[in-house]
């Protein structure tokens, strides 16, 4: 892994502790207003979450909008627009994990193809 995936695993496991306690806790917050239940929700989310955020409003501005990034951003926020936090946090903590394994399987292939790369022969003999 390399130190961005290592801090991506570090959010993530973070991300699920205090989803975790939150799960625990879920009877107590249910019973608070919307705005108190945010914030308990709102810190981890924005720490799993703020790289695509960032990145959908960034695309935006380029005039790219129909990515994953402004995707996950709409179908979270909407989420939170109907009181379901709890929701908005699991989708984005489970697409961080999604896209962790996917940056950790591509490191891996490009990893065995330079590999593969450095033993192919430099020249090939042809036989008549």
């Amino acid at each position: 892994m390399n130190r961005k995936q290592k801090k991506t695993l570090l959010r993530i496991l973070i991300t699920l502790a205090c989803f975790i306690v939150l799960m625990i806790c879920e009877k107590r917050i249910a019973g608070l207003p919307w705005y108190l239940q945010a914030l308990f929700y709102l810190p981890p989310y924005l720490l799993i979450g703020h790289d695509v955020i960032l990145r959908a409003l960034k695309n935006i501005r380029h005039g790219q909008v129909f990515d994953e990034n402004f995707l996950m951003m709409v179908a979270t926020f909407a989420a939170i627009g109907m009181g379901e936090f709890e929701e908005a946090l699991a989708v984005m903590l489970f697409y961080q994990v999604g896209e962790l394994f996917q940056s950790y399987a591509v490191g891996r292939s490009r990893a065995s193809i330079t590999q593969m790369m450095s033993i192919a022969p430099e020249y090939a003999g042809l036989e008549a």
